[in-house]
């Protein structure tokens, strides 16, 4: 089997991932900040070193707020429903993912706020001066997505961040990073991100169901609204959710096994480096072979060094989902079809409501695979 699905969760997990969270679920399974006993304070010391490596690896300096969440769609939510007010102007654009969409358009259609949406330009990315002209006085939140989990070009996050606190620092900048984290360096401080979301499943190679919303020191978490509210392992007392972050937002037990296994993602990418170099590579061998072919048309920058991992097309009088079923079935090559959960970005290349062929090699892929699939391609489009 050929998995050029990386762009939905990376496959395979490095074998440390797994040894991992065996080890912890054998050695320290509890719950964690509930009970003083062994397991209960093994498994909060795990999440603390994790919350540590966490912070460091996107330049957070205080791990207090770095906020562990069940995948980057609960870390957007997070932010998105926790700054915005009613009467409150927020900036997206076509480029963003339903995570971002759905609960931004939802805050709109109830009359909660209003909403801008900028256009992507020829490359396949936003604009920052299109952003800094959608802002008013009303804005409160931007939310932009780092890289496009459809044309996979990388957004100039960082300078549009220093710009909106030298032009506008009432406004809060949310960046979706779920196709750049773990593989795109990212230093928050440095860059000026209020905040950071993503999965730890995708380019951080740990498991599904975990993530992060890292929160700005400079946002007082009285600023925020609590996205749940329960049990949090300390001030058992209180009626009210304590305001201390992390868990003002982390009400509940959190996924332990899930969060050690994120924790040894990271620890393998500290130790061998990010995939990302490896995988451009690899767009960039395809690139080469479908490029000059009338058959492909090709979305998003041409230039593999504009991107991640990632190749969306379509293929000249072919359906794309079924197209994807004959790659699994007569091929067995793994990629997904259709509108990859971002129906705007869609609207705006013309490939609506069918959508695109995306292939996203991962770490461990080959030369050899590329080329398989590349044959499987031309095949099919013959």
């Amino acid at each position: 089997m050929i998995y050029f699905d990386n762009a939905a969760t990376s496959y395979p997990k490095p074998p440390e991932v797994f040894a991992a969270m065996t080890k912890f679920m054998q050695e320290a399974g509890g719950n964690p900040g509930r009970s003083g006993h062994r397991m209960a304070t093994g498994a909060e010391a795990m999440v603390v070193e994790a919350r540590n490596a966490v912070s460091k690896f996107f330049g957070l300096k205080d791990p207090s707020r770095c906020v562990f969440t069940l995948n980057c769609t609960d870390a957007l939510n997070m932010a998105i429903k926790g700054v915005l007010k009613p009467g409150d102007h927020a900036i997206s654009s076509v480029l963003e993912h339903n995570s971002v969409n759905r609960p931004l358009q939802k805050l709109a259609d109830d009359k909660v706020i209003t909403l801008t949406r900028v256009e992507l330009n020829a490359k396949g990315a936003w604009n920052v001066q299109d952003v800094l002209d959608a802002v008013t006085p009303k804005t409160r939140l931007v939310a932009l997505t780092h890289c496009s989990n459809v044309l996979g070009v990388v957004c100039p996050v960082e300078e549009l961040a220093f710009k909106l606190r030298e032009k506008h620092p009432h406004v809060r900048l949310l960046v979706d990073a779920a196709q750049t984290a773990g593989y795109v360096p990212l230093d928050m401080d440095l860059a000026g991100i209020d905040f950071l979301a993503f999965p730890g499943h995708k380019g951080l190679l740990g498991p599904t169901g975990t993530g992060a919303l890292l929160i700005h020191p400079r946002i007082p978490s009285a600023e925020l609204r609590a996205w749940r509210e329960g049990g949090t392992g300390g001030d058992s007392s209180s009626p009210h959710q304590p305001l201390e972050l992390p868990h003002f937002l982390e009400g509940g037990t959190p996924n332990t096994m899930g969060i050690a296994g994120m924790l040894a993602g990271i620890r393998y990418i500290q130790k061998k480096g990010s995939g990302l170099g490896h995988e451009r590579l690899i767009i960039h061998r395809m690139l080469e072979k479908l490029s000059e072919d009338k058959r492909f048309t090709i979305y998003g920058s041409r230039i593999a060094g504009d991107k991640v991992g990632l190749l969306s097309l379509t293929i000249k009088d072919r359906d794309t989902a079924e197209t994807a079923s004959i790659l699994d079935q007569a091929f067995e090559v793994c990629v997904r079809p259709g509108l990859h959960c971002a129906p705007y970005t869609h609207k705006a290349l013309g490939t609506f409501p069918t959508g695109t062929i995306r292939l996203s090699p991962g770490f461990m892929s080959t030369d050899e695979e590329a080329d398989r699939v590349v044959e499987a391609l031309k095949e099919i489009a013959s």
